[in-house]
């Protein structure tokens, strides 16, 4: 079976592995630090938003990119993360209820699919997506977060980049590690890469991933 086909319940695959090993892949982000590293970055790198800007998180699963974001960017926003998988939204939200101590920041969780986003054409001013491309056709996955975003928005993603390592991922969650060189040329086909940033070697979650900031024409 693809990663594109079908269960019998008709949602995709990889929807029954995220529910079967919500509690794992929990624990391995909230272990290895990838949500620290992303968090320090968008300290370190503030976005350049507006005050109450909309912010999507397609793919959010158990919350990686929307804790990272809400524990980093103070200013008012309203946030949306969608996910396939209802046991990882549940599992989001929760941990999301413990943050809700910062003013003016709402988060909506909801189930949909990344590749038919139940959102208006140019309705955010971000668009943040973590471990979700790599289940999707690499232009169509990017057109549709290009759709929902605003010109001038921003994308902020976070590929896998193919390594022995990602082997053993691919054969446990069944997603694909897109090559860079495509990655970069299907991004470039919606967006303006505005920086392509490496982490540093002792961050564990520069051993597999890397980060895209880019912008919507």
């Amino acid at each position: 079976m693809t990663h594109q086909e079908a269960t019998t319940t008709g949602l995709p695959d990889e929807v029954s592995i995220y529910d079967r090993f919500t509690n794992l892949y929990d624990l391995m982000f909230r272990v290895n630090g990838y949500g620290r590293s992303v968090e320090r970055y968008l300290r370190e790198n503030p976005l350049p938003l507006p005050a109450g800007a909309r912010v999507l998180d397609a793919g959010c699963g158990t919350g990686l990119l929307t804790l990272a974001f809400l524990r980093a960017h103070r200013r008012p926003a309203d946030i949306a993360s969608i996910d396939l998988s209802v046991r990882s939204l549940q599992t989001a939200r929760k941990a999301a209820r413990k943050l809700r101590a910062a003013p003016r920041r709402e988060v909506a969780f909801a189930q949909a699919n990344a590749l038919t986003l139940p959102f208006a054409d140019e309705t955010f001013d971000l668009v943040m997506t973590s471990g979700v491309l790599e289940y999707l056709p690499l232009r169509e996955g990017l057109g549709e977060m290009a759709r929902v975003l605003a010109p001038g928005g921003l994308l902020f993603f976070v590929p896998v980049r193919p390594a022995p390592f990602t082997r053993l991922l691919e054969v446990m969650f069944r997603f694909k590690a897109h090559p860079p060189d495509e990655v970069e040329e299907n991004t470039r086909r919606f967006f303006r890469v505005i920086e392509h940033h490496h982490f540093a070697p002792f961050e564990p979650i520069g051993w597999t991933k890397s980060l895209v900031l880019a912008r919507k024409p």
